[in-house]
């Protein structure tokens, strides 16, 4: 898996560029373009669920986009439903912040997203599925770019599972505070 992110997701650029967390990095990981491939995303996913371990769950998924391809590939390979949290509701139709699988309380989801800086993206998930009664009871993410999500999920009780780590993949940790090297 490492080698599939590093040589088909990883782009070492001239300049920095800000990730969605804020931080500056030469290092981007695109994991979309990493796993393009069918077989690629499913090999990631199974990745993933043996990151997992054990963790029950009955739903998968995660703020829109970063997790939406692990979410669905997720449900199919785990026999287990799938869910999206958007970003903001459409302001039309049902106005619903999650779509896919009905989170309700009782419902035990897993969140995922593809490149983890700080964990924004899966704390904001995590917000809006407990506030529907949820029960989180993991996060799981193709690659950890720095120090600073794992003690944050910790914190929060959350158990944390990434695949790979920005040790792996041989680049610089970016995480508290701007990184540019």
């Amino acid at each position: 898996m490492c080698s599939i992110v590093k040589e088909r997701g990883h782009l070492r650029l001239a300049e920095p560029v800000q990730l969605r967390s804020g931080e500056w990095s030469r290092d981007f990981v695109d994991a979309k373009r990493a796993l393009q491939d069918g077989a690629d995303l499913e090999t990631a996913c199974r990745a993933m669920l043996e990151a997992i371990g054990d963790v029950d769950f009955d739903a998968v998924g995660g703020l829109t986009l970063g997790a939406d391809q692990f979410a669905h590939v997720l449900a199919v390979v785990a026999r287990r439903k799938w869910f999206v949290v958007r970003k903001a509701t459409k302001g039309r139709g049902t106005d619903r912040r999650v779509e896919g699988a009905p989170i309700a309380p009782g419902v035990k989801v897993l969140l995922v997203d593809d490149v983890v800086t700080t964990g924004g993206s899966i704390f904001e998930a995590y917000d809006v599925v407990r506030a529907l009664g949820a029960e989180v009871r993991g996060a799981a993410t193709l690659l950890d770019r720095g120090e600073t999500a794992r003690p944050r999920f910790a914190a929060a009780g959350m158990p944390y599972f990434p695949v790979l780590t920005y040790r792996d993949l041989g680049i610089a940790p970016v995480g508290g505070g701007v990184s540019a090297t």
